[in-house]
């Protein structure tokens, strides 16, 4: 399967996701990246952006990919792995019956904290098998916004996502290099790049109302009267976000 070639990334992204990388140190001569691929918009154009950088930086570092199937009906993302090869990235495949799992010990997590934790052990696990250092993640700044608003609003704290942290074990590190990023950047470039989505690439967020929807379309009501909502929330959110682990 011969993909398309993508249009070189507009500079926007590039200059957003390049200050990323640079403010929190994001990635390091000889990395070895592991990238959570979903077949969404967002981690496609990730995937893009990471290969583009790559040609060009001033660091060398190699790229991986990996999909965790957590056997959500209607979710298929087995079509893609021709189109991963063709790229000439490594791609990793896991499945686990994470659906059926949180049916029987969810207990106080909402449905996605449950599936992102699971997920997030099944990538740690695959990184150490393959020996990859760091694990990439494709959230952006709304991501982070709906995050911050669902921590106040029903937790009492005031937290977000990190941009770039050390997992517990000490052996792997995170990084969100989308974090200046607006989804509507990664919808634009997804389409404009004809990247093979996948529609609902997580159809058990879309088949019930969730938290997240409520945040989302409660920043975006909001957003339609303060057209700088998102920049000062980034503003705000800075120092929620800085875990970055020293370099050694």
């Amino acid at each position: 399967m011969k993909p398309p070639k993508p249009p070189k990334p507009p500079k926007s992204l590039l200059r957003k996701i390049g200050r990323a990388i640079a403010d929190y140190a994001m990635i390091r001569e000889g990395d070895r990246i592991l990238l959570g691929v979903s077949g969404g918009k967002d981690s496609l154009t990730l995937l893009h952006l990471l290969r583009h950088l790559r040609s060009y930086a001033p660091v060398r570092f190699e790229l991986g990919a990996i999909t965790v199937d957590p056997g959500a009906e209607g979710f298929d993302p087995q079509g893609l792995k021709g189109y991963y090869q063709s790229l000439e990235i490594p791609y990793f495949y896991r499945e686990q019956a994470i659906m059926e799992e949180a049916k029987r010990n969810l207990e106080g997590d909402s449905f996605c904290a449950y599936c992102a934790r699971m997920k997030r052990g099944i990538m740690y696990t695959t990184c150490r098998e393959q020996g990859y250092n760091v694990l990439a993640l494709a959230q952006h700044l709304d991501d982070l916004a709906e995050s911050l608003m669902m921590s106040l609003f029903h937790g009492g704290q005031l937290r977000t996502m990190k941009a770039h942290y050390l997992n517990d074990a000490g052996d792997i590190r995170i990084i969100r290099p989308l974090v200046y990023c607006r989804e509507t950047q990664t919808a634009a470039f997804a389409a404009a790049a004809q990247l093979p989505v996948i529609p609902d690439s997580c159809p058990a967020c879309f088949t019930a109302p969730t938290q997240r929807a409520y945040m989302k379309q409660l920043l975006a009501r909001e957003e339609g009267r303060n057209k700088h909502l998102l920049a000062n929330m980034l503003h705000a959110m800075k120092p929620l976000m800085d875990e970055t682990p020293p370099e050694g």
